[in-house]
C-alpha cells in the first residue's frame, strides 16, 4: 500500500510542478520519500525535487537532492546536470564543470552540455586570473592581517606571503600602487610584533635596488619612527629594521647596482639631504637612554657599513667628515660607557668594540694631517673635559674611552696616553678600593701595552702593579683581566725563543690558569672571554699551544664561546688559532745573516723546537678532532661589523693550514669548511683573499664539487681560483688552482662556461707554456676538460692563432701524464670538428709522426686516445684518409687490431679495428678472405 502511495504522490508531484507550483511539488515528493525503500523511485523523487530546488533558488538543497540520486545511480545523467546547475550558482565552478564533464561523456551529441562546457571553461578562466592576479591578492592580504577577528594561522600565511610578494619587482610595485605603504605603515601602527616585523620586512623588499620607493617609504614611514623601532630589545625586530634601513641607503646612495627601466632616475631629486637625516638620526640613538643594546649596536653596524669610504681611490669622504663634526663625541660616549655604573647606557657585549671599529674605520678613511689633527683634538677636549677630582665615575669614563680608542686607532690612543694625567689616573685607579676602578684601570694597561716600546715601559712600570692586584683582588672578573695584562707583557718577545720577559715556566703557568679559566662555566661569558684573549699572547710561546691543544676541555670551552652572540671573541679565537697552526708570516732566516748578526753580537731569533713541521702537523690533528670547523663556519657567518677584514684575514690563514694535509680535506668538507671559506675567498684584505682561495683550491682539487660546494655556491668558488693563476702567486698557488679548476670544468658544462666568462683561457694557456712540468701537466689537463665547451673550441677554430700547434706539439712530448692530458684535449676537438682535423695537418709538418708515436705508445689510455684522433681524422675527409693510409699508420693500426683483446686492450683493438673499417668503407684496403 506504501509503494502505491508513493507512486501516486509523485505523479502529483509532477503535476504540481507542471503548473508552476514549486513548494507544492517539493512537498508531495517529500511525502513520498518517507513511504518508498524501492531504488528506482528513491532516484527519481530525488532527482524531481532537485529540479524544484533549482526552481525555487535552494541551490543547496538542490545539490544535495541530486548528489542522492546520484549514490543510488552513478549515470543519471538528469541528475548530474541538476547538479551541476546547482554547483554553478553556488560559485563552486571547478565541480560543476566535472559534473558536465560526465554528462557530456555520457551524451557527446548533446549541444546543451558542450555550450555548459564552455561557458564554464571560460568562467573558470576568468576566476582564476582574478584569483591569482597580484592585485586582488594584495587586498585579501590587507584585509586578512588588519582584521582583529581573523584566524591567527591565515594571519601568519598572508604576512609571509606579502613579504615573498615585495622582494619581487612585479610584486613590489604592485603593492605600492594598491595604496600599499599606507596600509603597511597601519600594520605598524598596531604595535603588534608579528604583524609590525611583516610590514618591515614588507617594506625593505619594496626598497631594495629602487630609489623612487625607497624615498617615498621613507618619508611616509619617517626615519624617527624607524629608528625607535630598531631601539626595541627584541633583537630580531631589531635585525629587521636594519636590514629596511640598509636598504633604503643602499637605494638612495646608488650602492644598489640594479638596471632601471623607464622614468625611474628622473622621479627622484638629491638624496644627500636624506642620507645625511639617516645619519644624523642613527649618531642620536648612540647616546639616547631609550634605545637598547640591540639598537645601539645596529646604529653602529650601519654606520660602520655606510659611513667610512669603501675603497680609499674615491676622493669624496665627506660622510666622514660630517660624522666627525657632529658624531664623533657621541661615539666616545658610547666607547667610554662602564657597565657597571648606574649611569651606563645599555649595552651588549659588542657595543664598544662596534664603537671601537668605527672610530678606527672613521680615522682611517681621513685623507689629510689637518683632518686627523682635528680628530685628535676633539678626542683629546673630550677626554680631559671628563678629569674631574671630584667625582670618580668621570675619570673612569675618560680612561674607558682612551682604552676603547686604544682598541681602534692604536697611534692615536698612543698620542692620546702621552696627555698630561692619563697613564697617572690608570695608576690611581689600580690603587682605588673600588673594584671597578680597578677592572677599568687593568683594561687599560692591558690595550696599552699592545706595542713593545709600550709593553717594555709598563713591564718596568706597571708589572709590579698588576702582580699586586693579581695577589690581592677576590674578584675573578679583575684577577682574570690582571692575568691578561700579564700574559701580554710576557708575550712581548712574539715567537722568538730566545726574548723571553718572564722566567722560565711563567708563562706556562699563567697558561694553565688561563685554560682553567676558560673551562669554568659558573663564571660569566664576558669574563671568560679575557682568558681566550691572554691565551691568544701565550700562545705565541710553542710549550703554551702545545699544552692548549692537548687540553681537549679547554679547546671546547673556546669553541664554544666562539658561538655566542658575544662576538668580539672572534679576534682573540683567530689569534690562538693562527698560533696553534703557525699559519702566521715567519721571515726567512738568511744563515749568512744570522753569522753576521752573531759576529755583530747582535740579537738572533730562535725557532721554538716544538714549532717544527711535526709538531705543527701534530696540533693541526687534534683541532680537527675537538671540532675547528664547526666553530670557524660559525665565525665566518657573524653579521656584524667586529668580524673585520683583520679577523677574516687570521680565519683564512687558519683555513689554509687546516687545509694542507690531503687527508683532513674530507672531515674538512664534511663539517662544512668548503661552504665557509668562499665568503672569506671574496671578501678582506688581499692577503687573506688569497689564502682563503688557496684553501679553496686545496679542497676543490681533491674533493666532488657538488658535495663540497652545494648548490649555486659551486660557481662562487671559480672566480677566487681563476685570481690565483695570477702571474704574481706563487707556483703551489698556480698548481693547485690549476687542480682545483680541472676538477671543476669535469663537472658540468654550466661551470666551464663560468670559467670560460671568468677569462681564465688565457692563464690556463700560458702555463701549457711553462718550463715547470707540473704546471704545464696541470694547465693540459685543464684545457683537456675545457674543450668540451663550444666557446672554447670556436676559439681553436679561429685563424691566426696556434692553440692547436701548441696542443698537437704537447702530443709529442716525454712526459706520459702531458701527452695523455693533450691527446685528451686534440681527440675531442677533432671528434667535434671536421676543419680541425684538417688544420691539423698544416699547424706543424711533424704531426705524422706525432700521431704515429701516439698510437703506439706504451700506456694503453695514451693509445687509445692517439687511435681515436687517428679515426676522427680518417671520417672527416676521404683525401686526408688516403694520406694516412698511404703513410705507415696503416700498419700500426693492423697490428693493433690484429691482437687478441683482452680485458685491458679491448678498447684499443676495438677503435684500431673501426679505423680499418673505416678504410675498407673508402676502399682503400680490402679484406683477406
Amino acid at each position: 500500500m506504501a509503494e502505491v502511495e508513493a507512486v501516486q504522490l509523485k505523479e502529483e508531484g509532477n503535476r504540481h510542478f507542471q503548473l508552476q507550483d514549486y513548494k507544492a511539488a517539493t512537498k508531495s515528493y517529500s511525502q513520498a520519500l518517507k513511504l518508498t525503500k524501492d531504488k528506482a523511485l528513491l532516484a527519481t523523487l530525488y532527482r524531481n525535487r532537485a529540479a524544484c530546488g533549482l526552481k525555487t533558488e535552494s541551490y543547496v538543497q538542490a545539490a544535495s537532492d541530486a548528489s542522492r540520486a546520484i549514490d543510488i545511480n552513478s549515470s543519471d545523467i538528469k541528475a548530474l546536470y541538476r547538479r551541476c546547475q546547482a554547483l554553478e550558482h553556488l560559485g563552486k565552478l571547478d565541480q560543476a564543470f566535472k559534473d558536465v564533464q560526465r554528462c557530456a561523456t555520457l551524451e557527446p551529441r548533446n549541444q546543451n552540455f558542450q555550450e555548459t562546457l564552455r561557458r564554464l571553461n571560460t568562467s573558470i578562466q576568468e576566476k582564476l586570473r582574478v584569483q591569482f592576479s597580484t592585485d586582488s591578492r594584495v587586498q585579501k592580504m590587507f584585509e586578512i592581517l588588519l582584521d582583529e577577528n581573523s584566524e591567527a594561522d591565515k594571519r601568519e600565511k598572508a604576512a609571509n606571503n606579502l613579504i615573498v610578494l615585495g622582494r619581487e619587482e612585479a610584486g613590489a610595485e604592485k603593492i605600492f600602487q594598491n595604496n600599499g605603504v599606507a596600509l603597511l605603515v597601519q600594520l605598524l601602527d598596531t604595535k603588534k610584533p608579528e604583524l609590525v616585523l611583516a610590514a618591515v620586512r614588507t617594506l625593505s623588499g619594496m626598497c631594495s635596488g629602487h630609489q623612487a620607493r625607497a624615498t617615498v617609504i621613507l618619508h611616509a614611514v619617517r626615519i624617527d619612527r624607524i629608528c625607535s623601532l630598531m631601539a626595541v630589545k627584541n633583537e630580531e625586530m631589531s635585525l629587521a629594521v636594519c636590514n629596511l634601513l640598509q636598504a633604503i641607503i643602499d637605494s638612495l646612495s646608488g650602492e644598489d647596482k640594479r638596471e632601471h627601466r623607464g622614468k625611474e632616475e628622473a622621479l627622484v631629486l638629491d638624496t644627500k639631504k636624506d642620507l645625511k637625516q639617516i645619519t644624523s638620526h642613527l649618531l642620536d640613538m648612540l647616546v639616547s637612554k631609550k634605545v637598547s643594546g640591540q639598537g645601539r649596536d645596529q646604529a653602529l653596524n650601519l654606520l660602520n657599513k655606510n659611513v667610512p669610504r669603501k675603497d680609499l681611490a674615491i676622493h669624496d669622504n665627506s660622510r666622514t667628515i660630517y660624522v666627525v663634526d657632529n658624531g664623533l663625541r657621541k661615539i666616545l660616549k658610547a666607547v667610554g660607557q662602564v657597565p657597571d655604573l648606574p649611569s651606563c647606557l645599555p649595552l651588549t657585549d659588542n657595543t664598544r668594540m662596534l664603537a671601537s671599529i668605527l672610530i678606527n674605520k672613521l680615522y682611517d678613511d681621513l685623507r689629510c694631517d689637518p683632518e686627523r689633527d682635528h680628530f685628535r683634538k676633539i678626542c683629546e677636549e673630550y677626554i680631559t673635559g671628563k678629569f674631574d677630582p671630584q667625582d670618580m665615575d668621570k675619570n673612569l669614563n675618560a680612561i674607558q674611552t682612551v682604552s676603547g680608542i686604544l682598541q681602534g686607532p692604536f697611534d692615536l690612543g698612543n698620542q692620546l696616553l702621552g696627555l698630561k694625567g692619563v697613564m697617572e689616573m690608570m695608576v690611581a685607579l689600580c690603587g682605588s678600593e673600588r673594584e671597578t676602578d680597578q677592572l677599568v684601570a687593568v683594561e687599560a694597561l692591558i690595550h696599552a701595552s699592545t706595542k713593545l716600546s709600550r709593553a717594555t715601559f709598563i713591564i718596568t712600570n706597571g708589572v709590579s702593579l698588576l702582580k699586586q692586584i693579581y695577589k690581592t683582588t677576590k674578584n675573578e672578573k679583575i684577577k682574570i683581566r690582571t692575568l691578561v695584562g700579564l700574559c701580554k707583557l710576557g708575550s712581548a718577545g712574539g715567537t722568538d725563543y730566545g726574548l723571553r720577559q718572564f722566567a722560565e715556566g711563567s708563562t706556562e703557568k699563567l697558561a694553565k690558569q688561563c685554560r682553567k679559566w676558560l673551562c669554568n662555566t659558573s663564571i660569566d661569558t664576558r669574563t671568560r672571554r679575557w682568558a681566550v684573549e691572554g691565551l691568544a699572547y701565550l700562545t705565541l710561546d710553542a710549550d703554551v699551544k702545545d699544552d692548549f691543544v692537548r687540553d681537549v676541555p679547554a679547546l671546547q670551552a673556546m669553541f664554544e664561546l666562539a658561538k655566542t652572540s658575544d662576538k668580539t671573541i672572534l679576534y682573540s679565537v683567530a689569534t690562538t688559532l693562527v698560533n696553534c697552526t703557525n699559519s702566521y708570516d715567519v721571515k726567512e732566516v738568511i744563515p749568512e745573516l744570522v753569522q753576521l748578526a752573531k759576529f755583530s753580537k747582535q740579537h738572533v731569533p730562535e725557532e721554538h723546537p716544538k714549532d717544527k713541521k711535526d709538531f705543527i702537523d701534530m696540533r693541526v690533528k687534534r683541532l680537527l678532532k675537538a671540532g675547528v670547523i664547526s666553530a670557524l663556519a660559525c665565525m665566518v657567518k657573524a653579521d656584524s661589523a667586529i668580524l673585520t677584514d683583520q679577523t677574516k684575514e687570521l680565519l683564512a690563514r687558519v683555513f689554509l693550514a687546516l687545509c694542507d694535509n690531503p687527508k683532513d680535506r674530507g672531515t674538512i668538507v664534511a663539517q662544512g669548511g668548503g661552504k665557509a671559506l668562499i665568503p672569506l675567498a671574496l671578501e678582506g684584505t688581499d692577503v687573506g683573499k688569497v689564502k682563503a682561495a688557496h684553501a679553496l683550491a686545496k679542497i676543490a682539487a681533491v674533493s666532488n664539487p657538488d658535495i663540497a660546494f652545494p648548490g649555486e655556491r659551486v660557481y662562487e668558488v671559480v672566480r677566487p681560483l681563476v685570481r690565483l693563476l695570477d702571474t704574481q702567486r706563487d707556483g703551489l698557488q698556480n698548481y693547485e688552482a690549476l687542480l682545483g679548476l680541472t676538477n671543476l670544468s669535469g663537472r658540468s658544462d654550466k661551470l666551464r662556461q663560468k670559467i670560460f666568462k671568468e677569462r681564465a683561457l688565457p692563464d690556463i694557456e700560458n702555463y701549457m707554456f711553462e718550463n715547470h712540468d707540473q704546471l704545464r701537466q696541470a694547465a693540459t689537463e685543464c684545457m683537456c676538460n675545457m674543450v668540451l665547451h663550444k666557446e672554447v673550441q670556436e676559439r681553436f677554430l679561429a685563424d691566426g692563432n696556434d692553440r692547436l700547434k701548441l696542443v698537437v706539439l704537447l702530443c709529442g712530448e716525454d712526459d706520459d701524464k702531458v701527452q695523455n692530458a693533450a691527446a685528451g684535449a686534440l681527440a675531442m676537438l677533432t671528434a667535434a670538428h671536421k676543419k680541425l682535423c684538417l688544420k691539423m695537418t698544416q699547424v706543424t709538418t711533424q704531426w705524422l709522426e706525432i700521431l704515429q708515436r701516439l698510437c703506439l705508445h706504451d700506456q694503453l689510455s695514451v693509445q687509445h686516445r692517439g687511435l681515436v684522433i687517428a679515426y676522427n681524422l680518417l671520417a672527416a675527409d676521404a683525401e686526408l684518409a688516403k694520406k694516412l693510409v698511404e703513410s705507415e699508420l696503416l700498419e700500426i693500426l693492423t697490428v693493433v687490431g690484429k691482437q687478441e683483446p683482452d680485458e685491458k686492450k679491448a678498447e684499443v683493438v676495438q677503435t684500431a679495428r673501426e679505423c680499418l673499417i673505416k678504410c675498407m668503407d673508402y676502399g682503400f684496403i680490402k679484406p683477406v678472405s
